[in-house]
């Protein structure tokens, strides 16, 4: 593996790189010129399938910036996915506000058409007012027809939500976070749907919020809240394996959903060239296949798992 090694996206025709540069925390933490910066060193060093949101701060607003420059941002060099979101503090999710979501995105970013666009979180509603004749879900097909939209996915977290969305058939491409990891499997059943159907999967946060980003120090918190007892040892025999075969905690996580065929892509976030870098290193890392049934030994029982139907 490397992390420009790409593979094609489902049958969408669109083909990632083994790691996508996710933009959740350049456009929460940092400011313009650190963010562009970020970025413009990230195709520079040939990086150059980005990651974002309409409500990831000012992401998709430094990506246009970014897209905006000289060098190798430019001419639709880089490739970005982006995603509708309600109107901030508002939980408007009908179709006219997915209109007007996918119309401010076109503008931050500075482009005429998306290349992907999912819908976000789609648990924030239930799954008929999702599916309504005014719904998002029919907006979003409506700029796919108008060719503003080439593709459509969707992203979010419940497993079984996303199996709905999935039998449709009228999505390309799913997002999923915290449930393909070296602490949880929830996803499994999703990745069979979608590989039934060709649609194209992208695995997000593969170190769970850091705990598996981490060769020592407290683990205190795994997916957005914190370890139970089980998930804590279990970190802290992965990170026993790691030591004892030389490799670092990250490589493994990284590698972990990598090495699934059924996964096109791992979505991972950085704030910093440093960890530009230290992505690359890891996806970079050559780890021998004797060590991924030692980690499967120590995968938590499916108790401590998102499950089907866990945020």
């Amino acid at each position: 593996m490397s992390a420009l090694d790409e593979r094609p996206l489902g049958t969408t025709g669109l083909r990632v790189p083994s790691v996508v540069l996710g933009t959740s925390g350049i456009g929460r933490r940092l400011d313009a010129a650190g963010a562009v910066a970020v970025l413009r060193a990230a195709a520079a060093s040939g990086w150059r399938t980005w990651d974002t949101s309409n409500e990831y701060g000012d992401a998709e607003a430094f990506i246009g910036a970014a897209l905006a420059g000289p060098g190798d941002t430019a001419g639709g060099a880089v490739q970005v996915f982006t995603k509708v979101d309600p109107a901030p503090g508002t939980s408007d999710f009908s179709g006219a506000r997915v209109r007007a979501s996918v119309t401010e995105s076109l503008d931050r970013l500075g482009l005429d058409r998306l290349p992907l666009a999912h819908f976000h979180d789609p648990e924030r509603m239930a799954f008929a007012d999702a599916m309504a004749p005014d719904g998002p879900v029919r907006a979003l097909l409506e700029l796919r027809d108008a060719g503003v939209i080439e593709h459509l996915g969707v992203a979010g977290g419940p497993i079984g939500l996303l199996r709905q969305y999935v039998r449709t058939g009228e999505f390309e491409a799913v997002v999923t976070h915290n449930r393909l990891t070296l602490l949880d499997r929830s996803a499994e059943t999703l990745l069979d749907d979608c590989a039934d159907r060709g649609v194209g999967v992208l695995n997000a946060a593969p170190f769970g919020g850091g705990a598996l980003a981490d060769d020592d120090g407290p683990v205190r918190h795994y997916h957005y809240r914190d370890v139970d007892p089980v998930q804590q040892d279990a970190v802290l025999r992965i990170r026993a394996i790691a030591r004892a075969a030389g490799l670092p905690v990250g490589a493994l996580a990284l590698r972990s959903g990598d090495r699934d065929p059924r996964v096109a892509g791992t979505i991972v976030g950085v704030t910093s060239v440093a960890q530009l870098s230290q992505v690359r290193a890891w996806a970079d890392t050559d780890v021998p296949d004797d060590i991924w049934p030692e980690l499967d030994a120590v995968l938590p029982d499916r108790a401590h798992w998102a499950g089907e139907l866990g945020r």
